[in-house]
């Protein structure tokens, strides 16, 4: 059984909505709210800014159910420890992605080859020491300093993780796995997870249906594959990255190879990408078009705005379609199904 959920009266059980609180390199959160559900998908603000940004935004933090990540990065982590264990709620996760959080804020140090050998050698003397105390004798078998197999002189030096902090950075009050392509439910909502085109341990995008309404959520790719274009169809609401303009990035300030992972197959979509979906594969169902996670030093809105907008106005029957712009520092206005 799942972790229990919160049901505050004072929302009516047929709603739906999503409330983009911040969207960007510095900070990615979305509130998907069905029937009585709450799910925060991704947390790359701080508690304290996410708390500030869902107030504005109308939304109530002790009201939320659970924490969705996409992937690890930190704009899409940095603050889902935290806020996790001030609301008490659970992470979900794929495995992948649970392993990299952990190895990412895990502190850890470089060892020489010779502090290694000293350790082995206090390990080892220390295991002598505990035979002989409890058994008068030594067991032969720690007696062997060699029992571990040495790296070689030449060898990369070994790693180790530090002595874990007073608190563990790790900790989670509830830590629950998913997997791509495996649809699974939190409370009142639906989501299908699929994987995503992006250098990151396990990416995802999701697809949440709740009261007969359906939302695509997918930023951080390099192209659109096509099991993402599978996948957002019949959908009621679709957000979808549109992180650069091509030019601007190459003539930007970014280091070359910066400039190269972020045009790569596992970067993210550009302008020019997510408006040729749009045009090409978009079936044009939804009522609402988001375009999302909008580079600060590589693009413009007006020029992300433009781009789709050319592609959906070449498709007269999509000129229903009402396209809006997620923000990096102030939350999108509530949509309402």
């Amino acid at each position: 059984m799942g972790p229990e959920l919160h049901s505050p009266a004072r929302y009516p059980q047929t709603m739906v909505r999503f409330t983009v609180l911040a969207s960007g390199s510095k900070g990615n959160a979305t509130v998907v709210t069905g029937g009585r559900t709450r799910i925060l998908v991704d947390c790359g603000l701080s508690c304290r800014e996410l708390f500030r940004r869902m107030k504005l935004a109308g939304e109530e933090p002790e009201t939320l159910d659970a924490i969705l990540i996409s992937h690890e990065h930190s704009d899409h982590v940095g603050g889902v420890a935290v806020t996790a264990r001030k609301l008490n709620i659970p992470v979900y996760f794929t495995e992948g992605t649970h392993r990299a959080w952990m190895r990412w804020l895990s502190p850890r140090r470089q060892m020489t080859y010779a502090q290694w050998l000293e350790q082995i050698r206090k390990q080892a003397a220390e295991r002598q020491a505990e035979a002989v105390s409890e058994e008068g004798e030594p067991d032969e078998s720690d007696l062997v300093l060699d029992s571990t197999p040495e790296p070689a002189e030449s060898a990369e030096p070994a790693k180790l993780t530090e002595s874990a902090p007073e608190k563990d950075p790790t900790w989670l009050p509830a830590v629950e796995y998913f997997a791509a392509g495996e649809a699974f439910e939190i409370g009142d909502i639906r989501i299908s997870p699929f994987t995503t085109p992006h250098d990151a341990a396990d990416p995802v995008g999701f697809v949440f249906d709740s009261e007969g309404v359906r939302m695509g959520f997918v930023t951080d790719l390099g192209y659109i594959s096509p099991n993402v274009k599978a996948q957002l169809k019949d959908l009621n609401l679709l957000l979808l990255e549109s992180n650069h303009d091509l030019e601007m990035l190459k003539d930007g300030p970014y280091p070359w190879a910066v400039k190269q992972r972020v045009m790569s197959r596992v970067g993210h979509l550009s302008n020019e990408a997510a408006a040729g979906f749009l045009e090409d594969d978009y079936d044009g169902q939804a009522a609402y078009v988001i375009l999302a996670h909008l580079s600060e030093s590589n693009n413009l809105p007006e020029l992300a705005r433009v781009t789709a907008e050319r592609a959906l106005n070449c498709r007269m029957r999509l000129l229903a379609n009402l396209l809006l712009l997620a923000a990096q520092n102030e939350p999108l206005s509530s949509l309402y199904f």
